[in-house]
């Protein structure tokens, strides 16, 4: 379906409006530049599609992941005021019939068919074209429509201000934000701040790579064993799977 002549004329509206006020994010980062390319010479296409699997059978009650995104990003939890950042956090399962809990992270699922990106007013929330989905603070004004989008409750919004910033995560007050599967390390063919330190300290329960190439470790293991994907039914195609739910 082609966009209406009205939707075209409110995205210019309002991303012109943004453009006009002011927006303190780390200095000389802009947004848009990590949807481009790693490198001139090596752009981000839709030949890879980057994903992550959790293991729940090897994730324990420890929270190395969670510790290690806040470390990498810069962002904070409950310790400050209004601050309930949600770029990934831990949540508990337990089946009614059996007992049995599981303990398993949650973050942005990178949907290959976002809610977030569909129900976005200025074009802020996007998608890459290797699957990454991320959120453009320069253009973003706020309205937390993505937010209520999300099934996943993976979206938080910047109530304070903020200082010493990560340069390779910018943030803004007044901006939404959630994990960006650390696409700064991954541009850089580094792995996740979550996978590294789930190795390393938790239960080696992230698995992360490309899942359109048959030689990688993850599509070998989704290949090989059942996984689930969290409210299947929604249609989604979302690039995190969970394997033992």
């Amino acid at each position: 379906m082609s966009e209406q002549p009205i939707d075209r004329y409110r995205r210019r509206l309002l991303g012109g409006a943004v453009a006009a006020g002011t927006l303190t994010l780390a200095p000389g980062v802009f947004l848009h530049r990590i949807a481009e390319a790693k490198t001139d010479a090596e752009p981000v296409t839709s030949i890879v599609r980057w994903g992550l699997l959790v293991d729940t059978g090897k994730c324990s009650d420890c929270t190395a992941c969670v510790d290690a995104c806040r470390e990498e990003h810069g962002w904070h939890g409950h310790d400050r005021p209004r601050s309930d950042a949600q770029w990934i956090r831990k949540v508990e399962l337990r089946d009614r019939s059996t007992g049995r809990r599981v303990s398993l992270p949650m973050m942005c699922q990178h949907c290959a068919e976002p809610p977030c990106v569909d129900v976005c007013p200025t074009g802020a929330s996007f998608k890459r074209a290797d699957g990454i989905v991320l959120v453009d603070k320069h253009i973003c004004i706020g309205c937390r429509y993505c937010m209520m989008a999300c099934p996943y409750k993976a979206r938080s919004f910047v109530h304070e201000d903020l200082t010493d910033q990560k340069p390779h995560s910018p943030r803004g007050k007044g901006t939404v934000e959630s994990c960006t599967l650390c696409v700064h390390r991954v541009d850089a063919g580094q792995q996740p701040a979550c996978v590294e330190a789930c190795a390393q300290d938790g239960g080696g329960a992230l698995l992360f790579g490309d899942l359109n190439d048959p030689r990688s470790a993850i599509h070998q293991a989704l290949a090989t064993f059942p996984s689930t994907q969290v409210r299947a039914d929604l249609g989604l195609d979302l690039g995190v799977r969970y394997r033992g739910l």
